[in-house]
This record gives structure tokens, sequence and C-alpha cells, in this order.
């Protein structure tokens, strides 16, 4: 049994060249290009940032009498939120009113005096310098009456102040002081309310990008992918792009304004910004797989006339998860090989077939 096998070997060495032809062609999997719409993209690091944030402050100065929310919860414009001792700020109106009540019949009784004396003033029992000193006293009256007013508009201002009320509607932080404590200007923040929709998310472009994009901003959807990996569900629209280049880093800020009905986003959270065309162009799209990369630029393999093996040379568009778009070197129809690359080379005849779908 041996001495056949040897035999059979030395048989086929002495005729190496009748073998090698003899052995089939290597199978590879192939896909047939062919055009499919493909959005224009271009993915850039996001910031989310909330519209109005304002940090809650005492305005006048008493003991925090009540919290009316939860730390955490939404609240709505208008909403109270503090509420600080207002006796001693209604005294204060009290005061202010029964000021003006009295300025203002001091005024009038100035008015009746003036008026006497105006209408003795032709006659024998009439004197100029009397009409002169009625005169002042009722204007210096006026004058008291105007800085009454003044001051109970002052007090009705403060007793407003010790209602805090949410200046719009958003969700708000853990309070900082406890009802009981005295809080006045100098306590520093009471709590914070920050809006939560919509949120703007801010990004820059390098300079590159900015000029070819520009134009097209008010055409292109704003799209996130959150830090777990998933995709926001809402789209947003550019709305601001700065007039200054950061110059440390040859980029422009952008601004785009996007729904969050849900409260998904959060203020200070990072996101990868995806800037898409709104209309999709038509494309070949090739899988990651069939391209080689080599010191004369990207290529890939493709099954020729007689299913020899050739080389096309390939510009690339923006680069998916698991395929790219192919902005030239590839037409509709091409057999492009995407499994058993690596056994192949251009010249070499192949058994070409349908490559699994993923």
């Amino acid at each position: 049994m041996k001495q056949i096998i040897a035999a059979g070997l030395l048989t086929c060495l002495a005729g190496g060249l009748a073998c090698a032809q003899s052995a089939p062609p290597p199978v590879v999997g192939v896909i047939t290009a062919a055009p499919q719409p493909v959005y224009a993209q271009h993915s850039y690091v996001g910031h989310i940032q909330s519209p109005h944030i304002v940090n809650l402050q005492a305005r006048v100065t008493g003991y925090l009498e009540s919290q009316n929310f939860t730390d955490g919860q939404a609240v709505q414009q208008g909403q109270l939120l503090y509420t600080i001792e207002p006796p001693p700020y209604q005294a204060q109106l009290a005061q202010a009113q029964a000021a003006v009540a009295q300025a203002k019949a001091q005024a009038h009784a100035a008015q009746l005096t003036l008026q006497r004396a105006q209408a003795l003033l032709h006659t024998a029992a009439g004197q100029q310098s009397t009409v002169d000193l009625a005169l002042a006293t009722y204007l210096s009256n006026q004058a008291a009456v105007q800085s009454a007013e003044a001051q109970l508009q002052t007090a009705q201002i403060n007793l407003g102040y010790t209602q805090i009320r949410a200046p719009f509607s958003g969700v708000i932080g853990a309070t900082s002081v406890n009802v009981g404590n005295v809080v006045g200007p100098q306590s520093g923040v009471l709590a914070t309310i920050v809006a939560e929709d919509p949120m703007y998310v801010d990004f820059a472009l390098p300079m590159a990008d900015a000029l070819k994009l520009r134009a097209a901003a008010p055409r292109m959807d704003v799209l996130l992918q959150l830090p777990d990996g998933s995709t926001y569900p809402q789209t947003g629209e550019v709305d601001f792009i700065n007039n200054q280049v950061t110059q440390n880093t040859d980029s422009l800020s952008w601004r785009a304004t996007i729904p969050n009905p849900a409260h998904a986003l959060t203020d200070g959270e990072f996101v990868t910004v995806t800037l898409r065309a709104s209309q999709p162009q038509s494309r070949i799209v090739i899988p990651l797989a069939a391209i080689i990369v080599d010191q004369l630029g990207d290529y890939v393999l493709e099954v020729g006339p007689g299913d020899i093996v050739t080389r096309h040379n390939v510009t690339l568009g923006p680069q998916g998860v698991a395929s790219v778009p192919v902005l030239s070197g590839i037409a509709p129809g091409d057999r492009v090989i995407t499994e058993g690359i690596q056994s192949v080379h251009p010249g070499m005849k192949v058994n070409p077939q349908p490559a699994a779908q993923n």
C-alpha cells in the first residue's frame, strides 16, 4: 500500500505543472454592487446644555416658613417653591399705606390753603407772600405724597419677595436650606432649576468641515448617540453657528436645539452628534470586510470576466459601523469579494459564490 502511495506522489511531482492546473480555483464570497440611498453624515463630540438655568436666592431676610416642593421634582412656571415669613413685610406694607394716606391728606389741606390764598390775593386781605408760602407748602406736600407712594411700592415688592416662585418650567435640584433657618440675600443659592425641554447640544466642527457644511446646515438633521450606545429618538436642528473661530483648535462652535419630552437628556451630558443630510444620495455601499489598504490607498478585489480577480482602487465616504459608501472605483454590477480575500490575489482565477448575508 505504501508503495502505491509513494508511486502516486512521484508521478505528481514529476508532472507538477499538470497537478497544479488540475486543482480547482478557490471559492470566494462576492456581492454584486448596486446603488442604494445613503445619507451623507458627519459625527462629532457634543455636549448637552440646558437653555435656561437659574439659581434661586432669597431677596429679603427672614425665617424660611415653608418648602413647597420635593427635591428633584418637575416644577411649573409660577409654582410656589419657598415662603419666607411674610408678617414683618405685611406690617411694613400697612405702614407704607398709612404714610401715603397721611401724605395725601396733608397735600389736600395745603391745596385748600393755596386756593384760599389765591382767592384773597386781589382783595385788601390778600398778600402775595401768603400765596407764595401756600404754593411752596402744597408742592412740598405733593413731593411727600410721591415719596410715600415710592415707599409703598418698595413695601409691596418686598412682600412679594417673601414668595419664591419658579421663573420657568423645569426640574429643581436639592434644597440647600431647611425650613426654620433664617435666609436672606447673603444666604447663597437655595436651589437650582434646570429647563429640560427642549435642550441645546453644543459641538465644534473643524474649519474644513464647517466651511463645507455651513451652507447645508439648515437642511441637515441632528441625531444623537447616548453614552450607552443607544440612538436618541428625537431629531434636532442647527440654530446657531458662532461668528468666531476657536484659535487653539481651529474649530467653529455650532449649536442645535433638540426636543427632550421624556427628560432623557441631562444638562452637562456628553453625546455623539451626527449631522445628517435630510435627503439621501444614491451610492454603492460595501462591507468593511471588503476593504484592503496598502501604500497606494484603499482598494477592493473584484471578480472580472473569466472569473479572474482584479484590483479596483476606491474612494470611500464616511465609514459606518459595518459598511462604507464608495464614492468612486466601483460600478453597479461589479462583483466585489468579501469572503476569502486572504487566499486570492489579482490575476488569479476564482470560483465566485454569493457571500453570506449578515
